[in-house]
């Protein structure tokens, strides 16, 4: 196989399009006409698995592999076992039917690091296609300094960067609603993450979690984690059933015995409710527009990845107009002064007391603020996470 240039940021980046539809190639060419134009992509087609892997072996290296499932003469899931042997470095995507939890599992454990359902949504594709990107480009750029790792510190930046790739950073705006969530990562990665995506029927479901561990292992379980938590999400809409799912394929595959903590929600918008379970997460607080605050009940749920078998329970609110729904990590109740005093629950409570948060943004802002101002010159021991639903009137 010929070599190619590093694969830098800016591109240009190469992309293998493998699916036996004989109209794709056209429409795909059409919807990401402007990206290929400046330069940003280079797309290349394969109608099999066997075309696909011919062109990874005699082509410059490709970045992805956007791989439809079923095909002729080799389906996607063996053209996954295929690819490490070919180019242990690029990344595959693949593209499922909707629901197809089955195949979307396989894929996963076959080393899939993102999926896309049909009918292809091309704005999610992008979205997907520039986060697996981002992400390819830091593994690359590790792998590349691996070697001369010399100290841990090194390694936990690594981690940072691998966990960072993958976080939103865009977020659902809409008159009736507002969310937005924020991370800061600590010295010691702690494995935070979360993630916020738009469901079939105008709902909206998002996740907060903190994975046990620390360094490239945990970031590596995180981003396991998180893509198995989008997948279980396509399938369900309650919340308990895909912590449920979630924790079943952890649990079966786990030698290292690493857990999540999560925080599972599905808000409907046209009804106002927002229903949740947790998998050993702390519950969720609600801010009213008087600057009042309350937890809301413990669903009781246990870490993912410990036991198989799990059953999990939802609870679920009706949001007023003005409430402020906030999801957060041990890292901002558990921050400390230099004494050892923790910030805690009563403070978070309270932080909004003089005056409510005037949308989520404003929220996760007003958290972040609360904390460093406590903690002062303090040095922070763990990531800090915080998730906001905001109900406009």
């Amino acid at each position: 196989m010929q070599s190619s240039a590093e694969v830098t940021p800016g591109g240009p980046h190469r992309i293998l399009v493998v699916d036996d539809e004989p109209d794709l190639e056209q429409l795909v060419r059409q919807r990401m006409r402007r990206e290929i134009r400046s330069g940003q992509y280079v797309l290349e087609f394969a109608h099999n698995g066997l075309e696909a892997l011919d062109k990874l072996d005699r082509q410059d290296r490709f970045d992805i592999v956007l791989s439809d499932i079923n095909m002729p003469q080799m389906d996607g899931l063996e053209l996954l076992q295929r690819i490490p042997s070919v180019d242990p470095d690029v990344r595959a995507v693949v593209v499922s039917a909707y629901g197809d939890m089955k195949n979307i599992r396989t894929a996963m454990n076959r080393g899939a690091f993102d999926f896309v359902t049909k009918p292809i949504d091309f704005g999610d594709l992008r979205v997907t296609i520039d986060r697996t990107l981002e992400n390819s480009v830091v593994w690359k750029q590790a792998m590349e300094s691996r070697d001369q790792l010399a100290v841990l510190e090194s390694e936990l930046d690594v981690a940072r960067r691998m966990q960072a790739s993958i976080l939103p950073t865009e977020f659902p705006k809409e008159d009736s609603f507002e969310v937005h969530a924020n991370m800061q990562p600590a010295q010691a990665v702690g494995g935070d993450f979360y993630d916020v995506q738009m469901l079939p029927g105008g709902l909206v479901g998002m996740a907060i979690a903190d994975v046990s561990g620390k360094g490239v292992p945990a970031a590596l379980f995180m981003m396991s984690s998180r893509t198995l938590l989008k997948g279980a999400a396509i399938g369900s809409n309650d919340p308990a059933a895909v912590l449920t799912t979630v924790n079943g394929v952890l649990s079966d595959d786990n030698a290292e015995m690493m857990f999540v903590t999560v925080l599972y929600a599905v808000f409907d918008p046209e009804t106002r409710t927002y229903t949740y379970a947790s998998g050993g997460h702390d519950s969720p607080l609600v801010v009213h527009a008087d600057g009042s605050a309350e937890l809301l009940p413990n669903t009781g749920g246990v870490a993912l990845g410990v036991m198989p078998g799990i059953e999990y329970r939802t609870h679920s609110v009706t949001l007023e107009e003005g409430d402020t729904v906030l999801l957060y990590t041990d890292g901002v109740t558990e921050a400390q002064k230099i004494d050892g005093e923790q910030f805690g629950l009563q403070r978070l409570h309270d932080t909004f007391r003089d005056q409510a948060p005037q949308g989520a943004e404003a929220a996760t802002a007003g958290v972040f603020r609360a904390v460093h101002g406590f903690a002062g010159e303090a040095p922070q021991f763990d990531d800090i996470t915080c998730l906001a639903l905001n109900q406009r009137g």
